[in-house]
């Protein structure tokens, strides 16, 4: 499951460096397109999460894994038409937005997919355990994959960056044949605005929590430059370091120890992280900022998750996770640009404080998991 989960993964995180720099260089357009080119694929994936989830409940998590990862490696082929076909830039943005769109569907398919299965797998008292790990896989896809995305940008050009998003998603699904099925749990057809009632705490909970990580992301280097530090890099590293860290260690706590009480010593630190961003000094200040986010931020996602998974039937598990996804894909994709401008008016340690004010937000909502409906309501 790790496996096709990093190699899927690939798909998107190597091509996200190399896109901007092709979309601006190469094709001509300018810094706002480049935005709505990386952003639509994020968009799709936020629409399409619910169905991606009923797919795998009625026909079985492995056909959803078996459908998306040839899909993401489709994506890749429209990236390579707009790098090789003669016609206008125009023309060829339009090729490569079709392959962003099929990607965003793509990820529905096969990280919901992946989940579920297992979560079927290994039994859904260990869900934690799954999402930790999973997890991992993601994050790990995303720092491997932009640093090789941009290294086979350099060697090969955009079109090697192609190839290799045609290639990552095949070799995940040559993994996913071998991996025996399991049985589709079923269910009844349920609308989105139904299962969103039943998750809704613990996504918003992780939403707000994933605000001080995308903050950081967009926003560190940026202060590290204006106050004339070197380093960031190494800070990011921290963070990194810091995440998987608690990822290997910590994956049977939630299961252990309950959601609740993980996720709320996990905002402790994570606030305390980002105050330390917010007021530091100095570099080394700032790395242990930047390592207390990461330590922070590790279990919120897999705690979470095991939350939202415990209020739905077996029969609707998917669609569960791809929703509680979905809170995810929505925090990455409106932080940066809310940040942006808060940031544009008060500089870029602004952001740390708009991440400690989300994740104190995200703590006192926190009691509201435990009071929340765990049947599907009428």
């Amino acid at each position: 499951m790790v496996a096709i989960v990093f190699l899927g993964f690939l798909s998107i995180a190597a091509p996200l460096p190399a896109l901007s720099l092709y979309v601006h260089d190469t094709l001509g357009f300018s810094g706002f397109v480049v935005g709505w080119v990386i952003g639509v694929q994020s968009f799709v994936t936020i629409v399409s999460r619910h169905r991606g989830g009923t797919l795998a409940d009625r026909r079985g998590p492995r056909t959803a894994v078996l459908i998306g990862l040839p899909l993401a490696s489709l994506s890749g082929i429209f990236y390579l038409a707009s790098a090789l076909l003669p016609g206008t830039p125009v023309a060829r943005l339009a090729v490569l937005l079709v392959g962003r769109l099929l990607l965003g569907f793509a990820e529905s398919l096969f990280i919901t997919g992946t989940m579920s299965w297992g979560i079927a797998r290994i039994g859904a008292q260990r869900t934690g355990k799954v999402m930790s790990w999973q997890g991992i896989a993601m994050y790990a896809a995303l720092g491997a994959g932009g640093l090789l995305g941009l290294f086979v940008h350099h060697v090969y050009g955009f079109t090697g960056v192609a190839l290799l998003t045609i290639v990552t998603p095949l070799l995940a699904f040559a993994v996913a044949v071998g991996v025996p099925a399991v049985e589709a749990m079923g269910g009844d057809r349920v609308p989105f605005h139904r299962v969103l009632r039943l998750i809704w705490q613990p996504g918003l909970v992780l939403l707000l929590a994933t605000v001080p990580f995308a903050g950081m992301a967009a926003f560190l280097p940026l202060d590290y430059a204006a106050k004339g530090w070197a380093g960031a890099g190494t800070a990011i590293a921290f963070f990194g370091a810091a995440y998987i860290l608690v990822r290997l260690i910590g994956s049977n706590w939630t299961d252990r120890f309950g959601a609740g009480r993980v996720v709320a010593i996990s905002l402790c630190v994570e606030t305390a992280g980002q105050f330390l961003l917010l007021a530091a000094s100095g570099v080394a200040v700032a790395n242990l900022g930047a390592a207390l986010t990461g330590l922070g931020f590790s279990l919120i996602f897999p705690a979470m998750g095991v939350a939202a998974t415990k209020r739905v039937p077996a029969g609707q598990r998917g669609r569960a996770v791809g929703n509680f996804i979905a809170f995810l894909d929505v925090a990455l994709g409106l932080t940066g640009p809310v940040v942006g401008l808060v940031t544009g008016a008060f500089g870029y340690p602004s952001a740390f404080f708009v991440g400690c004010l989300a994740a104190v937000a995200s703590m006192a909502l926190l009691p509201l998991v435990g009071r929340g409906t765990t049947e599907l309501p009428d």
